[in-house]
């Protein structure tokens, strides 16, 4: 489903990674590991096509992933470093967007991540590990086969990490695939995992 190939990528011309390659199949894990500054959320950058490889290529179910950038943007979901939630919208404000989108419940995904106590809060108000949740939470929405995810646990207690831990496991149910950054460790029963660094 998932293939890279001789994957090379330079930063500020640094190298930072070559010739990296992994496969992932339908209902997958890829669990990227290794010290800060090895490249991992490069790697997930390049993988959502925010990056471009030095050289090697990404291939979705065989054909060149970047070759219809709307389409490998609709066939992703992806969640960085920073949660991207505005701060003055209550946490239902700030998914009813993602729920029009994709005909999700917002209920439903506030209760995914166990954020239905702060429905009508403000985002400011929120503590960083529950703004993490909200990000988290647009995730019970999508239906994007393949999840990109850096450090999602970080600011995450073990209940939220749990939580999290069944949106990975209806990702993976349904065939889709996960590759995620971590220095912890994620509620993903034999991912494969690549070392960078």
């Amino acid at each position: 489903m998932l293939e890279a190939q001789g994957l090379t990528v330079f930063r500020a011309e640094r190298l930072v990674f070559r010739d990296v390659g992994f496969s992932v199949g339908p209902g997958g894990a890829l669990v990227l590991s290794g010290p800060n500054g090895s490249g991992k959320s490069s790697l997930l950058r390049l993988l959502a096509g925010l990056l471009p490889p030095a050289a090697g290529r990404v291939l979705w179910e065989g054909a060149d992933a970047f070759t219809d950038a709307g389409a490998h943007a609709r066939r992703l979901a992806y969640v960085g470093h920073q949660d991207a939630v505005k701060p003055g919208l209550t946490a239902t404000q700030n998914l009813r967007f993602a729920a029009r989108a994709t005909g999700g419940s917002v209920a439903a995904a506030l209760e995914a991540m166990r954020l239905g106590p702060l429905a009508d809060l403000p985002v400011r108000l929120l503590s960083a590990g529950q703004r993490r949740r909200l990000a988290l939470a647009r995730l019970a929405f999508s239906a994007a086969p393949l999840w990109l995810l850096d450090e999602p646990t970080i600011g995450l207690d073990a209940s939220s990490v749990e939580a999290f831990g069944a949106l990975l496991s209806a990702q993976r149910a349904r065939g889709g695939v996960v590759v995620a950054a971590t220095h912890l460790g994620l509620p993903l029963p034999d991912a494969a995992v690549l070392q960078l660094g």
